[in-house]
């Protein structure tokens, strides 16, 4: 949301999917903005505790209203037909709308209702038709697409957007909503829009109240990443989505800006390790079986990412003629690393696989193949360069991450199998990983300090997942080492690089900022190495500079306190509730110990 109050993302995860409101991208391609006329911005905003719900509140001249803003969530009514389940439905679900209330609390307000959009990322321009006799209903056209705007605002056509002006005196309320629903079904009257608001405020009350949340003073930053990933989580299939945006820089102005509306199966196991900690089981559950609904590549293993449908082709094209978020280029659609090799996409889905198994006390036995077939190919490929998990685009290298990874995949195969009662492949899978784990001490490590790959004495923040994954234990000295030179040699003002691009042939120009993700994995590194004063520390300084809405970017600019990259970004989020977890989990051993 911009800071005048207007919408202006992308709204559909699916890059195939035709944009609507794309302002992020062009100043020219489409928002929907109800606020008071002529002021741009707001006094405050917050989200309504325990919600996703969004409340706007501004100061005029005259008075004060406040806006709320939600995806409305209802109780669900026989089939969905726009968006298909492959999951069993819930008892809730989407309404596909969105719905905004206005109140005006004091005084009097002149309201402006602006709703202008764009199609196919500002290409097809919408074809407005009043609907009706009375000036409150207005169906937008474009492509395939149909989009309606109810109002009890009197509406008129201009050009290829909708206005309505009206003065809301004290107490007075007044709503619009934007529906995509079947039959294009929208609330009738402010009172219907209120209802709608109530039942998405209880929907997400309940699903919080699921949820095994800490009495801790980090309680709050827990409960809006749950709220977050909730909100990123595409319930029809049970995909978590990376980011809800595509092409915000990493580098303003630069070239790093990457489509994230994909789901990657690396984040899988950083996903169950969140919902279980949170005791959200049915959100793993669900997650778990759209990995095992996934096809698979010819050799049987998984790609590195996803559609949230579960579509494998995510070829990445360019829109050169929109002129970027502050001015980054390109603007892109769909990930050109769909389809590289990442070795260590075996690991994330064994771990995943073992953690959700080892939680339900069940290995169902449509997941058995598909452990197989990850072992399988960790150990065909281990030995083999890779683009590692940053997805470099330079050239392929013996990256550390990558190996430890595999490592991770056959260790995790050993333990599945063991648990399946199987007399043979827990050794045979057992001495790979013992292979891959001395052949990772031997060549990725340099005066004590693991490496960023092979040919290298760069540091890089991936072998943080040594002592996230357990390839070394907390007391061991190489581990310490490691984290130690990571936190005092690859941060910035504190924050975790991923690595210094100077150092690190990616294939890109340009340096980028801090990566979130990185420094809550040094968090959990450091309480692993029970180095836990300086975990807290950098914990509450990661709290610190979280913005005003709670949420994080994948990347963090210290010189300027910008967040940098896709918003919100998952992984930082997950990343979030492993580090507190951690750190909670210590304390209270040591409330114990005494």
């Amino acid at each position: 949301m911009a800071p005048d109050g207007s919408i202006d993302w992308l709204c559909v995860p699916r890059f195939d999917s035709p944009s609507v409101f794309g302002q992020l991208l062009d100043r020219q391609i489409g928002s929907f903005r109800l606020g008071p006329f002529g002021i741009n911005v707001p006094t405050a905003r917050i989200y309504e505790p325990g919600t996703n719900i969004v409340a706007t509140t501004w100061k005029t001249t005259t008075g004060w209203i406040l806006v709320r803003d939600a995806l409305t969530m209802g109780r669900r009514q026989g089939e969905d037909e726009i968006t298909p389940h492959t999951r069993p439905p819930a008892d809730d679900d989407g309404d596909h709308m969105l719905v905004r209330t206005v109140l005006c609390l004091e005084g009097s307000v002149e309201l402006e209702l602006v709703c202008d959009p764009d199609f196919d990322y500002g290409r097809v321009a919408a074809e407005w038709s009043l609907v009706g006799e009375d000036r409150h209903r207005a169906d937008a056209s474009g492509g395939e697409l149909t989009l309606r705007l109810q109002s009890d605002l009197a509406l008129g056509v201009e050009g290829d957007w909708v206005r309505a002006r009206h003065t809301l005196e004290q107490g007075e309320q007044a709503y619009c909503a934007l529906s995509w629903a079947e039959d294009l079904a929208v609330p009738a009257s402010v009172d219907e829009a209120n209802a709608r608001m109530a039942a998405t405020t209880r929907f997400w009350r309940r699903w919080l109240g699921r949820a095994r949340l800490p009495d801790h003073r980090w309680r709050d930053p827990i409960q809006r990443s749950a709220l977050a990933i909730k909100g990123l989580t595409y319930m029809p299939t049970g995909a978590t989505v990376a980011a809800a945006t595509t092409s915000l820089p990493e580098t303003p102005g630069g070239e790093r800006n990457w489509d994230y509306r994909f789901t990657w199966i690396r984040d899988s196991t950083f996903t169950l390790q969140a919902l279980h900690f949170l005791n959200l089981d049915w959100e793993a559950e669900e997650f778990m079986q759209f990995v095992a609904d996934l096809e698979p590549n010819e050799d049987g293993g998984l790609q590195i990412m996803y559609g949230i449908d579960g579509r494998r082709d995510l070829t990445e094209s360019t829109r050169e003629e929109l002129s970027g978020y502050a001015g980054a280029h390109p603007v892109r659609l769909g990930n050109g690393a769909f389809d590289q090799r990442q070795n260590d996409v075996f690991g994330a889905a064994l771990d995943s696989i073992l953690l959700h198994t080892r939680r339900s006390s069940r290995l169902p036995r449509r997941l058995w193949p598909i452990i197989q077939a990850q072992a399988k190919c960790a150990t065909a490929v281990w030995r083999e360069p890779d683009q590692g998990i940053w997805e470099a685009r330079g050239e392929p290298q013996h990256y550390v991450s990558s190996k430890l990874m595999c490592w991770v995949a056959l260790d995790r195969a050993a333990k599945l199998a063991e648990i399946r009662g199987d007399a043979e492949l827990p050794a045979r899978w057992r001495a790979t990983a013992d292979e891959i784990r001395a052949d990772i001490l031997e060549h990725g490590v340099r005066d004590g300090v693991l490496r960023q790959h092979y040919d290298t004495d760069a540091l890089d923040a991936s072998t943080l997942l040594a002592a996230l994954f357990g390839f070394l234990p907390g007391d061991d000295e190489r581990l310490r080492k490691s984290v130690e030179a990571i936190a005092d040699d690859l941060t910035e003002d504190g924050f975790v690089l991923r690595y210094r691009t100077g150092e690190t042939d990616d294939g890109l120009s340009g340096k980028e900022g801090s990566f979130l993700i990185c420094s809550f994995w040094l968090v959990s590194a450091l309480a692993i190495v029970a180095d836990h004063q300086r975990a807290r520390d950098l914990m509450e300084r990661l709290l610190s500079v979280a913005s005003p809405l709670g949420l994080y970017a994948e990347e963090f600019d210290t010189s300027t306190g910008r967040h940098l990259g896709n918003f919100p970004q998952a992984f930082s989020h997950l990343a979030l509730i492993e580090a507190a977890g951690r750190i909670i989990l210590a304390e209270r051993l040591n409330e114990i110990g005494g």
